[in-house]
């Protein structure tokens, strides 16, 4: 796909000699799915040049084969895509997203599951910035299987509020009722949203991203910015040794109460060599087969994201240190 150069502009490596790319924001609450409707996006580009801006490239779903070289952070797939990780200033990382060749055609930011987007949004209204990547749309990621009433959550009621387009994911794990329920839950607060299903994270591409190539959006109007506020906290636990999986699973049990969201990687004494991709959201948790063990790095690693005060270090290391004690 090439973009043309609108008339009265030179092409050259001038930025301002650019046609504009548009970004597309993705928010939700931890564990909603996020990741997966980005990793949907990569593996569908169609020809697109999209540049995915993420928290972690553990969870995103490259397959070796699709992986063309990886320099400064930033990983480049055969199909002309990258993704590159949010480290430090999102305004510079973007700034070095944009000054790469081939251009990116679009620009896609996954946002942490407990940051408020309109202080993002707020960022992305930048004059420079705005000029050369403008926000075309955000789009919220809704767990379907989670009770209507979780809305309440201010943080959740923010997210939603942003939005333009609202996913509404594992529609394919909850029943007809619990559906139609979150659905009249994000009317309520978002009526001028678009809600669609996203089953495995698939949404229309037509809802996301400008069909006119030249098509620049109109700047939005940003909320007041609120008094920032620690509501999370992360917790990590790393073990040399490997774990016993039916320990694991207990201890994981006793923790998941108190938990937004937990990942990680361990090898298991039962599968020695092998490591375990580790993931809970939602109140479920997923077992999948990782890689295998890299030299001077921990046989565990495990991160735990609670509400502050929820959960101490004292009662992790406790409760997993019987993960790896000797039968």
């Amino acid at each position: 796909m090439s973009r043309r150069v609108p008339a009265g502009r030179c092409a050259g490596p001038s930025l301002e000699a650019e046609v504009p790319v548009p970004i597309l924001l993705v928010t939700g609450f931890l564990g909603a799915g996020k990741t997966t409707v980005v990793n949907h996006l990569l593996a569908h580009a169609q020809g697109k040049r999209i540049a995915a801006v993420v928290n972690d490239f553990g969870a995103i779903n490259i397959d070796a084969e699709l992986i063309a070289g990886a320099s400064d952070g930033v990983v480049s797939l055969s199909n002309g895509c990258i993704c590159c990780t949010l480290e430090g200033d999102l305004l510079r990382t973007l700034a070095t997203l944009l000054r790469r060749d081939p251009r990116p055609e679009f620009i896609v930011i996954e946002t942490s599951g407990i940051a408020d987007p309109a202080d993002i949004v707020r960022n992305l209204m930048d004059p420079v910035i705005w000029k050369e990547a403008p926000l075309e749309t955000v789009l919220c990621v809704v767990d379907a299987t989670q009770p209507a009433a979780m809305l309440d959550d201010a943080l959740l009621r923010s997210q939603l509020r942003a939005a333009d387009v609202v996913a509404l994911s594992k529609v394919d794990l909850a029943d007809a009722a619990a559906c139609a329920a979150i659905r009249d839950a994000v009317r309520a607060v978002r009526p001028a949203a678009v809600v669609v299903d996203a089953v495995h994270g698939e949404v229309p591409a037509a809802l996301l991203f400008p069909a006119d190539l030249d098509h620049v959006p109109s700047p939005r109007e940003t909320a007041p910015r609120r008094p920032a506020s620690d509501r999370f906290e992360t917790l990590s636990w790393t073990s040399e040794r490997p774990v016993r999986l039916p320990r694991l699973q207990q201890a994981i049990g006793k923790l998941a109460p108190k938990l937004a969201r937990a990942k990680g990687l361990f090898e298991t004494m039962e599968q020695p060599g092998r490591l375990t991709v580790f993931q809970l959201a939602g109140g479920r948790a997923t077992l999948a087969a990782g890689g295998v063990p890299a030299p001077g790095v921990p046989r565990t690693r495990i991160v735990f994201i609670a509400e502050m005060g929820a959960l101490s270090r004292t009662e992790i290391d406790e409760v997993m240190q019987g993960c790896v004690e000797a039968e």
